[in-house]
């Protein structure tokens, strides 16, 4: 029987740079959930990640990109009483008078911290030109913009499957689950960024963004404590090991 390379091949210093760039990927993963979830969620004005927030995001809503931010990432730094504030400045017709007088003391005290024109990144709130080119409607994310997240997605996404399922292959899973468990994440990636763009103009791709997003970590979780596992909690294997696990 032809035999494959695994884990009671190696040393304890490849299984020890194997588990390190296990971890790395998985707390950089936790992170990508987190930004995930503080850009996302709360978009529509309801807690937690819907379908909607995913529309919105990429879509965009009658709602403008200010009222979005204030819904969602930013609800927690602002009172309600200064948020309806803004809320009644946008819908009257956002004018640099009641701009002056009532807005600018609310950012100042609680925004432009961050939002001072020191990161490009992050939209300048400390004019009223600025400040008025957010209180018009979203039109969600530009295709310049998904095209360049697309991009970095695809090659980074990539990257990190392609090491984690190197890894997992050196399991002694069933032939089956290994194969299924490798091709999933890339699946998953051609949903979620595919639908990324098919949200825009359709909807119901909100639902696959979710779905895509979601056998995506269940792939990434199983490979992860699956290599764990069988790196270094599993009993020794027999050379005459069945071909079915390789």
């Amino acid at each position: 029987m032809k035999q494959y390379l695994r884990f009671h091949n190696f040393s304890p210093s490849q299984k020890l740079l194997c588990t390190f760039i296990l971890l790395t990927f998985a707390i950089g993963y936790s992170f990508g959930m987190t930004l995930i979830w503080e850009t996302h969620a709360g978009l529509d004005g309801k807690s937690g990640l819907s379908p909607k927030d995913i529309v919105i995001a990429y879509r965009g809503d009658v709602a403008s990109r200010l009222e979005l931010a204030l819904r969602g990432p930013m609800s927690d730094r602002i009172d309600k009483d200064s948020s309806a504030k803004i809320y009644r400045w946008i819908e009257s017709g956002a004018e640099e008078k009641s701009f002056n007088e009532t807005i600018k003391p609310i950012l100042e005290s609680n925004c432009v911290f961050c939002h001072n024109g020191s990161n490009p990144h992050i939209p300048n709130l400390t004019t009223y030109e600025n400040v008025k080119k957010l209180s018009v409607s979203s039109t969600g994310v530009t295709i310049g913009t998904l095209v360049r997240v697309s991009h970095i997605h695809l090659f980074g996404l990539t990257f990190i499957f392609a090491f984690t399922g190197i890894i997992f292959s050196l399991t002694y899973v069933k032939i089956w689950i290994k194969r299924v468990l490798i091709t999933l994440p890339f699946i998953s990636i051609y949903l979620d960024i595919g639908s990324w763009w098919i949200t825009k103009v359709s909807e119901p791709f909100a639902y696959v963004v979710i779905i895509g997003g979601a056998l995506m970590g269940f792939s990434f979780t199983a490979q992860f404590l699956i290599s764990m596992r069988h790196m270094w909690f599993y009993k020794s294997i027999k050379d005459d090991i069945s071909s079915e696990y390789f």
